[in-house]
């Protein structure tokens, strides 16, 4: 899904909401274009059905557009608790935008944008957010709550990580994971954004990753990536200077040299990881700060469908 010029105005000033709600608005109304045909209309209002439930409440003109079967569900049924986590250690402020990118072209960016969107179809749902953030330390928590006060003080946070661009935090995911994961009580869909850049021994983060699941939530792991530079390793053939964003070490050298084994123990990482997701039922979806929205969007829309 492609941002307007006009929105890209709206972003300029870093009006989360005006311009999730404009990404949102465009995605449903194209809706009609895609599997969830008809569906736009009162897609709060529905939900997929699965056999065996009672075919009461089948919704049989939507199944005559769709070929599918969705139920109608009541207020009540509608509402879930989702809880967003956001990574903002020094490498989630990767790439340094210049002055005339935006704010979403860095991974922090992308994902503040994304998780305002994805809060603006929970809105809709009227379901129930809360937000996580961390570092070094854990530097925002919000429970699952849905009224608009609520929406517009996380709101309010998030917009203030985009103010703090070069934060160089350092990254305890391990510690700050199973803090998240003892707070949440609740059974909850938690949506994570991190760009997997640790530390940590690999054991230790597969272990916090797998307590997000304790209480039976659902979780959501949405891999942010800068994919030209961190995956494909694409850079000029000249000397360069490689900084850590958080250590500060330095190291130089000509980016050809390294390229293709760079690209192997990477491809080898991210292979693990979502292998290691896989085997714990977390839903693995790697995202690039170049990606339109509609793979998140889309992505809530089917965790949430079988969330019951």
């Amino acid at each position: 899904m492609s941002i307007s010029s006009e929105a890209e105005k709206i972003a300029s000033f870093n009006n989360l909401e005006l311009i999730a709600n404009q990404i949102v608005e465009g995605f449903i109304s194209g809706m009609h274009k895609s599997p969830f045909h008809g569906f736009s209309a009162e897609f709060a209002e529905h939900k997929l059905y699965n056999v065996g439930e009672s075919t009461r409440h089948i919704d049989w003109k939507l199944f005559a557009k769709t070929n599918r079967l969705y139920t109608k569900c009541f207020e009540e049924e509608t509402n879930m608790r989702c809880h967003i986590i956001i990574d903002n250690s020094g490498s989630m402020h990767y790439p340094i935008l210049t002055k005339d990118q935006k704010f979403y072209e860095s991974k922090i960016g992308f994902s503040v944008l994304a998780a305002a969107v994805l809060m603006s179809l929970l809105k809709k749902q009227r379901d129930a957010v809360g937000l996580s953030v961390f570092s070094d330390k854990y530097e925002y928590y919000a429970p699952e709550k849905g009224s608009d006060r609520h929406h517009r003080m996380i709101l309010n946070s998030m917009e203030q990580l985009l103010q703090n661009s070069k934060s160089k935090n350092k990254t305890d995911t391990v510690t700050y994971l199973h803090q998240i994961a003892q707070k949440i009580h609740r059974r909850s869909m938690i949506v994570l954004f991190t760009d997997m850049f640790q530390e940590e021994e690999e054991e230790k983060l597969f272990a916090a990753l797998q307590h997000l699941k304790h209480n039976k939530h659902k979780v959501v792991l949405f891999h942010v990536i800068d994919k030209e530079t961190e995956v494909q390793f694409d850079f000029a053939n000249s000397p360069k200077k490689f900084i850590d964003v958080e250590s500060g070490e330095q190291v130089s050298l000509y980016a050809a040299n390294v390229k293709e084994e760079y690209e192997k123990q990477l491809a080898t990482y991210f292979k693990r990881l979502s292998l290691v997701c896989a085997q714990n039922q977390i839903k693995y979806i790697p995202v690039a700060v170049s990606d339109n929205f509609e793979k998140i969007m889309l992505t809530y829309l089917a965790e949430k469908q079988n969330f019951g």
